[in-house]
């Protein structure tokens, strides 16, 4: 089956990135990125992440989300193989697990209900990320990328575990980077896309002086860089209703 004229971008995993469309997720900072770019129709990306509960250590009843590091690394090669046997049109990278605050989940929750430990997460991210080396795939550290944060431990989660705005910031910066360096044929990064209904329109909201209209989504888009892709990865929401539209 042939691509689709606009691609379509799959999240894949478990609940970081059911979380990850909560208010500041990730998730939902990309679907506004390519809001109009995306099409609901064969994927072009995937975004896989599993590897934060196949990493807690083992209950002795046997039951429990845990997977032995081996069987894991299976598991993520048999995904990578299948959809790369879907087309040859989809891209996919892969996402490591993060980092966790131990103090943090242990003010939630015993260390007997938990049984994380972010020694065992660095694992689990180390041996995907030779997994992808090995089938030249594309990956993101993620458990490196968020402790390279000096004050990672205060402010990258909500519960220890799951993601907080600042912690989801690492998460679509690293994303955008891969997709900015891909050297993919057609470029998947969102400002090498074209933005679907971004011509004016008399429907349009008009300016203050009622002499034409403002496409507010599309304005937004093509006059101003983006901070994420800043070094400081700032987020100042403003000028545009809908739109990420600050910077110099």
């Amino acid at each position: 089956m042939a691509g689709p004229l606009r691609p379509q971008i799959v999240l894949f995993g478990s609940s970081i990135i059911q979380m990850s469309f909560d208010n500041g997720g990730w998730g939902a900072i990309l679907a506004n990125l390519y809001a109009r770019k995306d099409a609901s129709v064969q994927p072009s990306l995937v975004i896989v992440y599993f590897g934060g509960n196949d990493s807690i250590d083992p209950h002795p009843s046997g039951l429990g989300p845990h997977v032995p590091l081996q069987e894991y690394v299976e598991n993520m090669r048999k995904i990578a193989n299948h959809l790369k046997s879907l087309s040859d049109h989809i891209r996919v990278i892969f996402l490591t697990s993060p980092p966790i605050n131990e103090e943090q989940l242990r003010r939630k929750l015993s260390a007997t209900q938990s049984g994380r430990s972010n020694e065992s997460c660095g694992v689990y991210a180390n041996a995907l990320m030779e997994l992808c080396e090995e089938m030249n795939l594309k990956a993101i550290n993620l458990w490196s990328a968020i402790q390279a944060r000096e004050d990672w431990l205060d402010v990258s989660f909500t519960d220890g575990v799951h993601l907080s705005a600042e912690g989801s910031k690492v998460v679509v910066k690293e994303i955008l980077r891969i997709l900015r360096e891909a050297d993919w044929k057609t470029s998947l990064h969102w400002m090498s896309m074209p933005t679907e209904y971004a011509e004016d329109s008399p429907y349009y909201p008009p300016t203050p002086d009622g002499t034409k209209t403002i496409n507010d989504h599309a304005v937004g888009r093509k006059t101003h860089l983006v901070t994420l892709e800043y070094s400081d990865f700032s987020f100042p929401w403003c000028h545009g209703v809908g739109s990420i539209s600050c910077g110099p």
